[in-house]
């Protein structure tokens, strides 16, 4: 179906306050610059970090990634648009960023063509076989057998991501599928030097990687962590990347892959079927559009649930002038909380696969639905989690901090924004015989029992139970911000439940305190959820402010962490900036180089 155009976007009336606000900062690395990088700096004397800057007539990749990165930005140089490049990239995290890039996963892309004027939103979450059950976790005594529903092969569901990149390269691409397969195929071939920050990932992960085949193919003989600097290469993965780039998603969904992906499952067990894997399909949803402050949101619809408590949110904090508040205090900070707490209320009852269940989309994003829960907000006193309740409408009838995101724009205006997973970092560590890549654990977003929460601590009901062919609910919020109908801010981020309040943050630190891409990305946050009824914050949020928070009521976290890793683009006089968040080692802002 068409979706809309910017002439169909009514602007908010809300006044776009150009107040700047004080810039506090806690990481001290600044985003790298991949390959033959054309960028000049951006000389701001009021901005203590900066990001990497495109010059006229340059498009630019972000991603968690250098060598994905820098691959992303040579299919631009080579004549591909954003969306080719956005599939290169893709595919190639799939070789260098085994945690959350991959073939075995599925995820969330929003796609702005600037040619037609029109945003796209594609859905290649994956699946749960038609073996699945409700209750498939349950165990005799009526508990959740935890270990079954997050590691073993009954986690896994319907790959999506080899359909939806090449849905969306099929649709919107320009050059040959094997143009943009190839640069992956050849990382995977000759190999590639293990970076500090991968080697280190391994080691973490190590222990979950210990089945036969996934030791073989991503640990040494001893079952270690190979150390930076090996050079390392992955010829099952080449030739599965090459059977895609010859037969397209029969290449994967069929023949030799498919079998091999049949032949693990079945063998620890598994009841995922050739059948299963060639009914799978993407699909293309309308995306949601909202406004915020005179600008325009556009966000991902359900099954992702990122998109729509997003857009819940910033209604609710557009009834307050935020760039009258200093950034991160502890005014600021307590309307942030306290927004957030309703949204994930909501979110517990309401969201799940619109195809299975009714999503009242409409009600949780209007504002006088958002007005309605500002009123409740005390200005002095934070409400305890167990005072809020979702909200009940009448209706007409979770993923892993190792997500990645990337976003890729463009010198014609073309935006992507992507998010992918495998759900845990490297998903359930369970790698296919002859394909070199790692199955998803995707089966744990889905509701095992009403009223019980995932890994990450978030509640789930009836909306988001288990059904053969249903997409579990997602947190994952590939967004577009756009201001007179022009795209100014591609941004999105791994993370789990912590994903929506990141990209909020992110947004709001363009949007109202009028901050670049880098200082954007780098800003301390925090995270509330409702449930548990804590709030988890990063270095950076000052003793003193957390001890006014506390005054009022907010329970803190006893220590900090970092969470999140942001990948922004912003669009700025002209000029494309680019920006990966600092909070892990390894990501990268790369400019389309000279041809």
């Amino acid at each position: 179906m068409p979706t809309p155009n910017r002439r169909q976007i009514q602007p908010a009336t809300a006044r776009l306050c150009p107040t700047p606000a004080a810039r506090l900062v806690a990481a001290a690395l600044l985003a790298l610059c991949a390959g033959t990088l054309q960028a000049q700096p951006i000389f701001d004397r009021g901005a203590r970090f900066h990001p990497v800057q495109a010059p006229p007539g340059k498009g630019m990749v972000v991603s968690q990634d250098r060598l994905a990165s820098e691959v992303g930005a040579r299919i631009l140089a080579r004549g591909g648009n954003a969306i080719d490049a956005a599939v290169a990239t893709g595919f190639a995290l799939a070789v260098t960023f085994p945690q959350a890039g991959n073939l075995g996963g599925g995820g969330f892309m929003l796609v702005y063509l600037a040619e037609s004027d029109q945003y796209h939103a594609l859905d290649y979450r994956e699946t749960a076989p038609a073996s699945a059950q409700a209750d498939m976790y349950v165990t005799a005594a009526g508990t959740i057998d935890t270990r079954k529903k997050r590691y073993g092969i009954e986690s896994v569901a319907v790959p999506g991501t080899v359909a939806g990149l090449l849905h969306a390269h099929q649709k919107w691409g320009r050059l040959s599928r094997r143009q943009v397969l190839w640069p992956a195929i050849r990382l995977a071939t000759k190999g590639f030097i293990i970076s500090d920050s991968l080697a280190y990932s391994l080691q973490r992960a190590a222990p979950r990687l210990q089945t036969a085949t996934t030791k073989a193919y991503f640990l040494d003989r001893d079952g270690n962590a190979r150390p930076p600097g090996t050079h390392w290469r992955q010829p099952d993965l080449a030739r599965t990347l090459r059977r895609i780039a010859r037969h397209g998603r029969a290449g994967f969904y069929q023949g030799d892959t498919a079998q091999k992906i049949i032949d693990q499952v079945t063998k620890l067990g598994g009841q995922l079927t050739a059948q299963d894997l060639r009914d799978y399909r993407s699909l293309e949803r309308p995306p949601l559009i909202a406004t915020y402050r005179g600008h325009q949101i556009i966000a991902m619809p359900p099954p992702s649930s990122g998109g729509v408590h997003l857009i819940q949110m910033l209604n609710m904090l557009e009834n307050i002038d935020l760039a009258n508040l200093e950034h991160n205090s502890a005014d600021y900070l307590h309307y942030l909380i306290e927004a957030m707490k309703p949204a994930y209320a909501d979110r517990s009852l309401h969201l799940g696969d619109p195809d299975f269940t009714p999503v009242p989309v409409a009600q949780l994003t209007a504002k006088d639905y958002a007005a309605k829960l500002w009123k409740e907000i005390d200005p002095a006193r934070a409400r305890p989690a167990a005072q809020i309740r979702p909200t009940q409408f009448a209706l007409n009838t979770t993923e892993s901090h190792d997500t990645t995101h990337y976003g890729v724009w463009d010198a014609e205006g073309n935006v992507v924004s992507n998010t992918y997973t495998l759900n845990f970092s490297y998903g359930n560590g369970i790698a296919v015989a002859g394909a070199g890549f790692l199955l998803n654990n995707q089966m744990d977003d889905f509701t095992a029992q009403p009223g019980t929460a995932n890994a990450y601590g978030l509640p789930g009901g009836t909306a988001n139970a288990i059904a053969p062919g249903k997409r579990p609910l997602s947190s994952m919020a590939p967004t577009i911000v756009a201001r007179n109908g022009t795209p100014i801010l591609a941004t999105g981020s791994p993370g789990g439940p912590t994903i929506i309040t990141a990209v909020l943050q992110s947004i709001l630190n363009v949007v109202d305190f009028q901050m670049n891409a880098a200082e954007a990305a780098t800003a301390p946050r925090l995270h509330h959820q409702w449930q548990p009824d804590r709030i988890l914050w990063e270095p950076g949020i000052p003793a003193d402010t957390r001890q006014i928070l506390k005054s009022r009521g907010h329970p803190f976290a006893p220590t900090p962490r970092p969470f999140g890793k942001l990948q922004l683009i912003a669009h700025h006089n002209d000029r494309l900036q680019g920006s990966t968040d600092p909070r892990w080692p390894g990501g990268s802002a790369a400019v389309q180089p000279a041809k």
